[in-house]
């Protein structure tokens, strides 16, 4: 207990080491209340350490180095570039889809003052959905269109605005879970609206809609299973014959498409509705993400006929749930590529869905080769990777992937990766490190080879 003892009286006073000069540069960078905060953090951990038997830091030198870390890794939070060897193309945990260089650079130069809301050919106060409405309208075909902050907030916003204090019909198998638990009975409940399920969880029918429509309904809802899909013995309603009963009615069809895409993608296998196609169909308004097929930034859209757009907008909610002017800059470069001839085949998340795979294999034995000189078993080999981000659940990409054994130093050897600037994310399956190149553009294999090699011979060099 005495040595315990002589190592806590060892320790130094905090202002004794804050006035003294070895602390006045690091002063000079970081106010004084910070570093004296964290200071007397790191000194508590210290005492706790002796105090349980252990050593304990009590030199003023190793202190002043574990506040300095402390400080820079203080300034180093915030989401930063990672190359992406996942295969997963829109990845959640990765910030879904990449933007097109165009986007970024239309995000870059709107963070500045720009007219956002200031109509310039007039010096008017503007509408910030005009940055995209008209793009969307000739885009989808619909006559309306605005953009809030995800697509849960468009549905929301939607509910709220067309159906709230009714009840809305919606069929029991569409009352899906997105991610983070987000479940669409507890988005339409905080809406104001009452749920009236209908049909059962693999089949539904036009009579059962038509059967559960009241004085008291409101809106009929149908929601596009975009993370999951029922297969066998299902029957689902025709969107057509939804729109034609919720008519008849005087009702607004509500379609949440989730991932939503502007390009018919049946051609390479894809099985997905396009926005397009629920217009057409007549969906009072049709609700899809920006940042999943459409490869846009996070957002919501919410598309349809005017007086319903109009009554979004005039809602208390479409203040909270607005986009600022970083996200619809990006949004309109990225749509602005859809008017041209196969002009979105830019965007990244359509160029990795519909990549030949004579090409990605060509990535992969270029990444092979340029690892086929470190310690470690490199083989490229055949792969299946899913889309990711709630989008296409059933459909799985052919791709290529540069496998690396490393001899049960695969987790550390993806720890080590994880850490490198810049990042590499990687999959691992049966103990190897699996780097999928679909996900890597040409430009960053070269970057690739030098994380994995530098990574590996650390790994094999301690």
């Amino acid at each position: 207990m005495s040595a315990e003892k002589d190592r806590l009286r060892m320790l130094p006073k905090v202002g004794d080491l804050l006035d003294s000069q070895q602390w006045a540069p690091l002063l000079q960078c970081y106010r004084r209340e910070l570093v004296k905060g964290l200071l007397e953090q790191v000194l508590d951990e210290q005492r706790r350490k002796i105090l349980e038997g252990g050593h304990g830091v009590v030199e003023p030198e190793n202190l002043l180095q574990l506040v300095t870390g402390a400080l820079e890794s203080l300034s180093d939070i915030g989401p930063r570039p990672v190359l992406n060897a996942t295969g997963v193309i829109i990845h959640t945990n990765l910030g879904r889809a990449p933007l097109t260089g165009a986007a970024r650079q239309a995000a870059l130069s709107a963070a500045g003052y720009c007219n956002l809301e200031i109509d310039l050919a007039t010096g008017m106060r503007g509408s910030r959905h005009d940055h995209v409405e008209e793009l969307l309208c000739r885009l989808t075909g619909a006559p309306a269109a605005m953009v809030v902050n995800n697509n849960a907030a468009g549905v929301m916003l939607a509910l709220c605005s067309v159906a709230g204090g009714g009840e809305a019909v919606i069929s029991r198998g569409q009352l899906v879970e997105i991610g983070g638990s987000f479940r669409v009975p507890d988005v339409m409940a905080q809406s104001g609206v009452s749920l009236r399920e209908v049909g059962t969880t693999n089949k539904t029918y036009i009579d059962d809609y038509r059967q559960a429509v009241n004085e008291g309904t409101t809106a009929l809802v149908r929601v596009h299973p975009s993370n999951f899909r029922v297969v066998g013995f299902q029957q689902e309603v025709d969107l057509a014959q939804l729109v034609e009963l919720a008519h008849s009615h005087q009702l607004p069809l509500i379609d949440d498409l989730g991932s939503g895409t502007l390009v018919d993608l049946s051609p390479w296998g894809i099985d997905e509705p396009t926005v397009q196609q629920s217009v057409d169909a007549g969906a009072d308004l049709v609700c899809f993400s920006g940042d999943k097929l459409l490869g846009g930034p996070q957002c919501g859209v919410v598309v349809g006929e005017k007086k319903w757009i109009d009554k979004l907008r005039k809602h208390a909610l479409a203040r909270v749930l607005r986009c600022d002017k970083l996200t619809l800059a990006s949004l309109a470069a990225t749509l602005a590529f859809y008017l041209k001839p196969d002009g979105w085949k830019e965007v990244p998340v359509l160029a990795m869905l519909t990549e030949p795979l004579e090409q990605v294999e060509q990535r992969a034995r270029q990444l092979a080769t340029a690892l086929g000189g470190l310690p470690v078993a490199v083989s490229l080999e055949e792969g299946q990777s899913p889309v990711g981000g709630g989008a296409l659940p059933l459909y799985e990409l052919e791709t290529r992937v540069v496998a690396i054994d490393s001899g049960r130093q695969t987790e550390k050897l993806a720890a080590k990766l994880r850490n490198r600037r810049p990042s590499l994310i990687a999959r691992i399956q049966d103990d190897r490190l699996l780097l999928d190149v679909r996900t890597l553009a040409d430009t960053e294999i070269q970057a690739a080879a030098q994380a994995v090699t530098a990574a590996v011979e650390v790994l094999f060099g301690e």
